[in-house]
């Protein structure tokens, strides 16, 4: 969908400033970049084109999008491959005015590879740089652990990372939900959490709203990545929308991993109208149909989004990022700026 597209509402939020809180890395590895990158190491890929990659995105549920997403993980080796990576989103951020971003980056999914730590924010620091030199853009690391991988090599790799801890914002928890609960991993996030790191971490997508609540008692996270589930716990939602803990939703990849059959079932709106601090992202943007903006037009067009609910879905980000009070009124003040001359 281009912006030429996007219904009113949409193109009116494309110029104004936001924040995406929820993209993992990897899942903005387009199609054309992942073959070239494959063939450039030589790793053997079951797709000889494009359209061939496209035609894969076709899932029937997280398992079979994740077997993709590591397969197309594995194709970054060097610093200039993550460089190349997180240039390409930044630039993303850039042409959607995506002001802030939140970034996971999972180092368990190079080991494999034998790619280190170090290599992957050699490559994306120097993306990084260009782009606040370039244009100002605001970027937070997030190191995002496997789940579906035992809590003890997360905590090697929680240690690893100790030398680059001033990367990172916080910490995440990703991967097949339903049967890796949050409370296999109660060390971790301690651990975490005495190293300064805030908390997040993926849950109520798969997983039941139960698991949402185990992540905020359990792991003590400030902040839920999905959690749509929680419509199914009357409960839950009170807690969340009297504590205001983010969640952190994602539209397209809902659909594309059969948490709903169609957009039109979506409970986004039904959360914010219940006062929770939904925002809206876009996960992993080239398996499934769209970057942030892409998002909003699909609200707009599959469940009629309004300028209001749309401006508070964008404000809503600005609240949920982990950045200091100081950096979050700057990027009010930015808000009201382009309000002022497009109301």
């Amino acid at each position: 969908m281009t912006e030429q597209q996007f219904g009113p509402v949409t193109q009116w939020l494309s110029g104004m400033p936001k924040a995406e809180l929820h993209l993992h890395i990897d899942g903005s590895l387009r199609a054309p970049r992942l073959l070239q990158l494959g063939k450039k190491h030589g790793v053997s890929l079951p797709y000889g084109s494009v359209e061939e990659v496209e035609a894969a995105y076709n899932f029937s549920d997280l398992q079979s999008f994740l077997d993709l997403y590591y397969l197309g993980a594995s194709v970054l080796r060097d610093a200039e491959d993550f460089y190349l990576l997180m240039k390409d989103y930044l630039q993303v951020c850039r042409v959607q005015n995506i002001v802030h971003c939140e970034i996971m980056v999972e180092p368990q999914t190079y080991l494999p590879q034998g790619v280190e730590l170090g290599v992957v924010l050699e490559g994306f620091d120097r993306a990084i740089a260009e782009a606040k030199s370039g244009w100002g853009q605001s970027v937070g690391l997030i190191l995002s652990f496997l789940r579906h991988l035992p809590e003890a090599d997360c905590l090697e790799m929680l240690k690893a990372a100790d030398p680059y801890r001033a990367h990172f914002c916080a910490i995440g928890l990703a991967s097949a939900e339903r049967d890796f609960p949050p409370a296999g991993f109660q060390t971790l996030y301690r651990e975490a959490a005495d190293r300064g790191y805030a908390l997040t971490a993926h849950a109520g997508e798969e997983g039941p709203p139960g698991f949402i609540r185990d992540a905020l008692q359990l792991l003590s996270v400030t902040r839920i990545d999905h959690g749509v589930r929680a419509t199914e716990d009357e409960d839950l939602l009170h807690q969340l929308a009297a504590d205001r803990v983010p969640l952190t939703v994602c539209p397209l990849s809902n659909v594309r991993l059969c948490v709903y059959d169609t957009l039109s079932e979506h409970r986004i709106f039904d959360l914010l109208g219940r006062g929770l601090c939904v925002t809206v992202n876009s996960d992993d943007p080239a398996y499934f149909g769209g970057d942030l903006l892409e998002n909003f037009a699909a609200l707009e067009a599959g469940l009629g989004m309004t300028k209001e609910q749309a401006l508070l879905l964008v404000r809503n980000s600005f609240e949920a990022a982990f950045l200091q009070s100081d950096e979050k009124l700057s990027l009010d003040a930015r808000l009201q700026d382009y309000l002022a001359r497009n109301p």
